[in-house]
């Protein structure tokens, strides 16, 4: 008891009987008090019903680094089977990874049970599927906090925190790692990337979100491995790229994924946007403009980004089907659904978010015309707001002149006097009017009854 009482104020570091380094409050300056409500009640509950608790991973680090986690995750030694019965408002769901979703008010924690990378008998041979890339299939073999701790994917992520007792079990030096700003995969690279070659877009998110540099042993086979990222679901893939691309880090994540030759893997339709300059521009506007938001606590719209990402398609294509002698307003239908269907078996981006994107590329040509009623008419569209702000990222990449983008963040500002002096010569064709159909046996020379 005196010892707990010493360690506890002078931040003395213990060893647990399975290994792990246990650090005292005073080492890591974690407090109950930074925990969610609902995770703190989570931990309490399992410890009540004999359980094991932990707040683990990501929260852990971020309140390591004085951030504040977004989400909180606990680790326990119940099964998903225990953790239901012992929270009235949860569901078990997953398949490769079978996890608890405990609902507390609007907050939900995500409840997992220690898994292991063994079979139950030790002279077993791990026989969980794999394909023939050595990707794991299936991973719903239960274990200790210590076999947890070693399939985790990154040391930072490998850290357990006992709210009862204010302590961290550390197992692989990830709060030295936190401290050195260091990403190290656990266990031997090249066997983890092969298990799941997502990990690889995780270390190239993690390093870029938390200003890391990755280990140099945990980068060495990146360039080899990159390619198994072909086998992975593309739903996958999309989840992960819209992690990042929503992660507040998002132009540093795509830099990144650049440097470590991943985003042939995530998003290939880079190499074609960053090589162009114009298209350079116009994606890191959009990029640092979502960054900014995501800061600014502001709403962004993944419909809005991949729209951004997919417009540089679109613009080339809609001038190729204009210059094979296509009017511009089928042509550019045209392109939108040409390039939506050719990325389909690149990234999946859910059907979900076609509908936004197109409304944001159609509205772009009315922006041209600042005539008659039809600014008026543009003001009052729903999508109006979200396809200004596209406006506004194409005169900054210098994609279209300046004038325009200024010309209508005036227009929405001044009164309407100024707005009508504001009005420039209606240059669109002005809709034909219908010939009405003659009547059988009415002659030309008919006149209409007075």
């Amino acid at each position: 008891m005196i010892r707990r009482i010493f360690n506890k104020v002078f931040g003395r570091k213990t060893r647990s009987a399975s290994g792990a380094q246990v650090l005292a409050h005073a080492a890591h300056g974690i407090r109950r008090d930074q925990l969610d409500d609902c995770a703190l009640k989570t931990c309490e509950t399992l410890a009540q019903a004999g359980y094991k608790g932990y707040l683990v991973g990501g929260a852990v680090r971020d309140l390591l680094l004085g951030k504040t986690p977004k989400d909180f995750d606990v680790a326990t030694d119940a099964t998903p089977e225990e953790v239901r019965r012992l929270f009235r408002r949860s569901r078990i769901i997953g398949r490769r990874f079978q996890i608890v979703h405990v609902m507390c008010g609007r907050v939900t924690i995500e409840v997992t049970t220690f898994r292991s990378n063994e079979q139950k008998e030790t002279d077993e041979v791990d026989e969980r599927p794999t394909d023939e890339h050595g990707r794991l299939l299936t991973d719903n073999v239960f274990g200790s906090m210590a076999d947890d701790a070693a399939r985790r994917d990154f040391t930072i992520n490998a850290l357990y925190y006992d709210p009862s007792r204010e302590e961290v079990h550390d197992y692989f030096d990830g709060v030295a790692d936190c401290k050195k700003r260091v990403l190290r995969i656990i266990g031997d690279p090249e066997t983890r990337f092969r298990e799941d070659p997502v990990r690889m877009l995780r270390a190239a998110r993690f390093a870029a979100k938390l200003d890391f540099h990755i280990d140099p042993d945990t980068r060495r086979p990146v360039a080899t491995l990159a390619p198994l990222l072909a086998n992975i679901p593309r739903a996958r893939i999309f989840d992960e790229a819209l992690k990042l691309l929503m992660s507040g880090h998002a132009l540093r994540g795509v830099h990144q994924l650049r440097a470590e030759g991943l985003h042939h893997g995530m998003l290939p339709l880079l190499d074609t946007i960053l090589d162009d300059p114009t298209g350079e521009r116009f994606i890191t506007a959009a990029l640092k403009t979502t960054d900014a938001r995501i800061a600014q606590d502001k709403p962004a719209s993944p419909a809005f980004l991949f729209g951004t990402l997919l417009w540089p398609q679109v613009l080339q294509r809609w001038q190729a089907l204009e210059a094979g002698g296509e009017k511009p307003q089928p042509a550019l239908f045209m392109a939108m659904d040409e390039v939506l269907d050719a990325q389909r078996g690149q990234l999946a981006i859910p059907r979900r978010y076609d509908g936004m994107m197109k409304e944001i590329w159609a509205l772009q040509p009315r922006f041209e015309q600042r005539g008659g009623q039809r600014p008026y008419r543009l003001l009052e569209h729903p999508r109006f707001r979200a396809a200004y702000d596209f406006l506004l990222l194409r005169a900054e990449s210098g994609e279209i002149d300046a004038e325009m983008g200024e010309w209508w963040t005036r227009f929405q500002d001044v009164d309407d006097d100024e707005r009508e002096s504001m009005l420039k010569v209606d240059s669109a064709p002005k809709p034909r009017r219908r010939r009405k159909r003659k009547s059988p046996g009415e002659s030309a020379n008919d006149t209409p009854p007075a």
